[in-house]
């Protein structure tokens, strides 16, 4: 990279919390958030259950304003906020200091559920009463909402490249920081539970009806979950003048689409292996020096087995200095917020030791059964943490955050 890229606030809301800390040590406690769907009616489908988060308060808005915002956007403000305030980058009254942020931001479904509340609307009225919701229907209202909220504007990026999404954002993120086009960036990534989307993947079988269970040879599908996680990148010189500390440095990313095949990924992960090698080689570090992995780990039979292969490729005779968790058994496959979500995990453990656990394993995949993180490990330092994600199409990307060098 041309120039150091630091981060320098986090926020999010998980089916485990309502803000980073809060998520986090019900992650490292071993909690998960599976539970019964009642967003929609779950009637025929396979699988009846998610991981779906709580709405947290906005204070400062009226009803009337809270009405018109997706549940997407209710996920998302509050995550920024906290990502602002961490920056130092709020005013009193819950305002960005800075009139002018650009954001790159990911999402898979959008305010999907404003669609669906519409067409249900006129499948028992014959003719709809919301108007209102389908003119907030737009690809790209979260971003407006948020913007509003927090009182920014500014140049906006929505990246749709499925479950990869999250960290191609941050990436790119990094990228316009790095070249110089921007000193401070707000990037990450939202989704809310949709029905279209969940019933899509039920029709794919591509959800359990059991466990979830990454990288255990019973493993039998994904759970979907929901959630929004967002981040302040800029250069340390941009920090130093607002007089606020980095939490690590953003510093290696690599992309790639392997074009094998729609949904599936490429069976042997050779370019998964060649992402990591060039996330690594732009982080400057060796495979070696990679303490933890935030593994993209979906559950299902096809990407567990071509991913644990990469990782084996990767990492060679250094495999057993590293640990990897996929921590989509404890919050679901956000899709969309995924590569952010996870990215949130891969920094706390970087400067945090702490591991997150790889819940539900009766029969770890033998590739990487030795080092997948068991509950209660302790901490460990760590200089170099990554975050993978894979996505639909054959997106590939990999994020490294190294510790701060002062």
């Amino acid at each position: 990279m041309k120039r150091e890229v630091v981060i320098t606030g986090m926020g999010a809301v998980t089916p485990l919390g309502e803000n980073v800390s809060d998520t986090w040590k019900a992650l490292i406690a071993g909690k998960d958030a599976e539970a019964p769907l009642e967003l929609f009616d779950t009637k025929g489908c396979r699988c009846h259950r998610a991981a779906t988060a709580t709405l947290p308060a906005l204070p400062g808005l009226r009803a009337k304003e809270l009405q018109r915002l997706s549940r997407a956007s209710r996920l998302a403000i509050p995550a920024v906020r906290e990502a602002l305030a961490m920056a130092g980058l709020l005013d009193s009254a819950g305002r960005s200091l800075v009139p002018v942020l650009p954001f790159s931001v990911s999402t898979t479904a959008g305010g999907m559920g404003f669609g669906e509340a519409f067409l249900r609307d006129i499948l028992v009225h014959k003719r709809s009463r919301l108007l209102g919701p389908v003119a907030r229907y737009l690809p790209e209202q979260q971003v407006l909402d948020v913007q509003v909220a927090l009182g920014f504007e500014g140049p906006s990026l929505i990246v749709a490249n499925a479950c990869a999404s999250g960290a191609n954002a941050i990436g790119h993120a990094a990228e316009m920081v790095s070249a110089g086009m921007a000193d401070c960036v707000l990037t990450g990534g939202f989704e809310a539970l949709t029905e279209l989307v969940f019933v899509g993947f039920d029709c794919l079988q591509a959800t359990t009806t059991e466990r979830c269970r990454p990288f255990d040879l019973k493993r039998s599908g994904l759970l979907l979950g929901e959630g929004a996680a967002f981040f302040v990148v800029e250069t340390p010189e941009n920090a130093k003048r607002r007089g606020v500390q980095p939490i690590c440095r953003l510093s290696g990313y690599g992309h790639r689409t392997d074009f094998f095949h729609l949904t599936q990924p490429q069976p042997q992960g050779q370019v998964l292996v060649d992402v990591m090698r060039e996330a690594a080689k732009s982080a400057g570090v060796s495979s070696s020096e990679i303490g933890y992995v935030n593994a993209h780990g979906t559950a299902t039979p096809v990407n567990d087995g071509a991913e644990a292969q990469s990782y084996r490729t990767f990492f060679e005779n250094s495999l057993d200095q590293t640990r990897i968790s996929s921590t989509k058994a404890a919050i679901g496959h956000t899709l969309g917020a995924a590569g952010a979500v996870e990215a949130l995990f891969a920094i706390q453990a970087l400067i945090t030791g702490e591991l997150p656990p790889q819940l539900n394993l009766q029969s770890p995949i033998p590739e990487i059964a030795s080092v997948l993180v068991k509950e209660n490990e302790a901490p460990r330092t760590l200089r170099h943490a990554m975050s993978v994600n894979l996505g639909f199409g054959g997106s590939n990307a990999a994020l490294i955050f190294s510790r701060n060098e002062n």
